[in-house]
């Protein structure tokens, strides 16, 4: 009796054992957001000194997308300097111009290739607040009294300097020339120069501690920005989707907040 009564036990365990396998639910397959923030790992992005706001704030959003991702600090500078140091071997996952020449020195090097055209950016005078030497044009800044810091000519800022001069016929000796255009910012914020030529976006992002005076023909010197993931990024995955984030609707909504024009 004993005997019988345990099999049918055993039988009744087996059956519901089976129905359970049975009506259970299959594994979900991964959404795409689950997906996409499997990315992790450090991420080494090179970028020109003109974006550092946006690119701060694309950093930020981008890890909001990625938390597995760590944005670390973003090497700033002018796009020649860093298109040297990439060339020399400065380990990064990702690089972005303020020019195409530059770029061109990377991917004609084998570093990278293919780099795509997420924006665009024209020139400005940069003085300090309200314009005191009134300041109108780039002849204005031949003036005797005034101090005139420039992007020394090899940075996109100061390739496009040297054009807007020249199609204005203006010639100017700058008390410097700066490797990046946040030096020529800084020195006209800081009192050391009344005058400078920088990006639009620049005179933006500083809001009241400068003041901005258009160029007319602006538009003959355009920087146009590539970016690009380099081929021995040392997060490639992470790379290609930074590249994809900056190049897509969300990131071009962040550049045009920051005054950057469609390429």
């Amino acid at each position: 009796m004993n005997i019988r009564r345990t099999g049918i036990l055993a039988a009744a365990v087996t059956a519901v054992l089976l129905l359970a396998g049975c009506s259970g639910s299959p594994a979900a397959e991964p959404t795409a957001t689950q997906t996409e923030d499997s990315l992790s790992g450090d991420l080494t992005v090179y970028a020109a000194a003109s974006l550092s706001g946006a690119f701060d704030e694309l950093a930020k959003e981008f890890t909001a997308a990625h938390p597995g991702v760590t944005v670390k600090p973003i090497n700033y500078d002018g796009s020649s300097v860093l298109a040297t140091q990439l060339i020399g071997g400065a380990p990064a996952d990702v690089f972005a111009s303020a020019d195409e020449k530059n770029m061109a020195k990377v991917t004609d090097a084998g570093l990278a290739a293919d780099p795509v055209d997420f924006a665009a950016n024209v020139m400005q005078i940069v003085t300090a607040p309200g314009n005191p030497k009134g300041i109108t044009d780039l002849a204005s800044l031949t003036a005797k009294d005034l101090t005139v810091v420039l992007c020394a000519p090899e940075v996109p800022c100061g390739t496009a300097s040297q054009t807007l001069l020249k199609n204005a016929g203006v010639t100017l000796t700058p008390a410097s020339e700066e490797q990046n255009v946040t030096a020529v910012l800084t020195k006209v914020k800081s009192g050391e120069a009344d005058a400078g030529l920088v990006y639009v976006t620049d005179v933006k992002a500083a809001g009241d501690a400068v003041t901005g005076v258009d160029i007319e023909g602006a538009d003959a010197a355009t920087n146009v920005y590539p970016i690009v993931a380099l081929k021995d990024a040392p997060n490639a995955d992470a790379a290609a989707a930074f590249v994809a984030f900056v190049t897509g609707d969300k990131g071009r909504a962040v550049l045009a907040e920051f005054g950057f024009q469609a390429p």
